[in-house]
């Protein structure tokens, strides 16, 4: 039997020692087999639950989100502390230091006039701190794990803070037509046309930043946008006692242009 004090209430500590016990000769198989490459995708799937109780506007349900990604938190640094590398309250000590170096605003004796300022400083001295000499070491720590979107977003960022930028959106358009016509090009060469139409979406993202939008969120919209569509077609065509496998692409497409 283990050896555990139950309560009515538990804070960090009490989750730092769970996930100790469970880590344990005496604790869950699982858990004991647990690497940080084996949940590594289960992390990245917290996040987005955060998100999405963040989207939903639900306090409870942002609070049971954050708390499975503290779990992860949480066991990662015990995976470490194991090893003999480092603990919790070192990944803490990190953090805490990191903040107090990038706020001298607050910390220290520097005056800002506003929240961009305060940005740029933190780049600055986020550079500094990661002996980035160069900008491209600066756009290389962009992390490649990112969604695709986002990582493009951040490197044009980057870029248009030295000047490498487009002065306006049309330049950005002009770029995605000028990208598409190339696509069109060599759609026959399955290679060429994938390199082509990445240099679309880098591009059409050019235009999201333009127009302050995040890339992300306007393709998921659009994504949504189009299921709505969808179940809305598929509805039309069982009201007309008809299925959507028996109906030629040109009738689903009289049906999509109705309900649009």
């Amino acid at each position: 039997m283990i050896d555990f004090e139950y309560k009515t209430e538990y804070d960090v500590e009490d989750l730092r020692n769970i996930v100790k016990i469970l880590r344990s000769e005496g604790g869950c198989p699982w858990d004991r087999e647990q690497t940080h490459e084996s949940i590594r995708r289960e992390f990245i799937e917290e996040v987005y639950e955060v998100i999405e109780a963040i989207d939903e506007g639900s306090p409870e349900h942002l609070r049971e989100e954050l708390g499975d990604v503290l779990l992860q938190v949480v066991f990662h640094a015990r995976i470490e502390e194991e090893q003999g590398h480092y603990d919790l309250n070192a990944v803490a000590d990190g953090v805490c230091k990191k903040l107090i170096l990038r706020h001298p605003h607050v910390f220290g004796n520097v005056e800002v006039a506003d929240s961009a300022e305060v940005l740029q400083n933190w780049d600055k001295i986020k550079r500094v701190e990661k002996h980035q000499s160069t900008v491209t070491s600066s756009l290389e720590s962009v992390a490649r794990s990112l969604p695709a979107l986002w990582r493009a977003e951040k490197l044009q960022k980057k870029a248009a803070k030295v000047g490498f930028d487009w002065v306006s959106v049309e330049g950005a358009m002009d770029k995605i037509d000028e990208e598409a016509g190339e696509l069109r090009q060599v759609l026959g060469d399955p290679d060429r046309a994938a390199e082509e139409l990445g240099d679309l979406l880098f591009s059409c993202v050019n235009v999201a930043r333009f127009i302050k939008a995040d890339p992300e969120e306007i393709l998921r919209a659009a994504s949504d946008k189009f299921l709505s569509r969808f179940s809305r077609l598929e509805a039309q065509a069982t009201a007309r006692g008809r299925r959507l496998e028996d109906m030629t692409l040109e009738e689903m497409d009289a049906v999509w242009e109705e309900i649009k």
